[in-house]
């Protein structure tokens, strides 16, 4: 099996979007409010791939997962309740949204492969620190960010919105 990481096109999109939706549906049998609004949408994955911070695993010639890897501030990491982000020399991080792999691709431990290639495209871009959201209900997710070596450190809530909580989590390189 071939497998590796490549910056979205637009010509993905659709590939994308599909992969989305099934997390959204595998989200919704888990009972888990998240992205059970419509987020996000086709243009919200259209701007990661305009900015250039959209990325796509594929498995053998086929898109097989989704993620963007944000190299700039994201505003609801600004303050983290319940906990602190760790002290770090350089406050510059990135984080990983939007990541979902493809329901025919999973048990395959493809998102821990997904992972490290993000961590380590991290640290090649010059960041020695990654931070990740997830809802408190999803269980799978929380598993897989702590085996990528991410601590928990503490509550953030999306645009201010105290309804739609989320546990933080960061990792340091050195």
């Amino acid at each position: 099996m071939s497998k590796y990481i490549r910056q979205a096109t637009s010509a993905d999109l659709p590939a994308m979007m599909a992969i989305i939706e099934q997390g959204k549906q595998a989200l919704a049998a888990d009972q888990i409010p998240q992205w059970q609004d419509g987020y996000p949408l086709a243009a919200d994955i259209q701007a990661d791939i305009d900015a250039k911070i959209a990325w796509v695993l594929i498995v053998d010639d086929q898109i097989a997962g989704t993620a963007a890897l944000l190299t700039t501030p994201d505003p609801n990491y600004a303050t983290i309740y319940a906990g602190s982000w760790a002290p770090t020399k350089n406050q510059r991080y990135t984080s990983i949204h939007r990541i979902a792999i493809a329901s025919g691709y999973h048990g395959q431990h493809l998102t821990d492969f997904f992972f490290s290639n993000l961590i380590t495209m991290s640290y090649q871009l010059g960041f020695r620190q990654l931070r990740i959201d997830t809802h408190s209900l999803n269980q799978r997710m929380q598993h897989i960010i702590t085996k990528a070596g991410f601590d928990y450190r503490g509550v953030v809530y999306m645009d201010h919105d105290e309804t739609d909580q989320r546990n933080a989590y960061q990792l340091l390189l050195h």
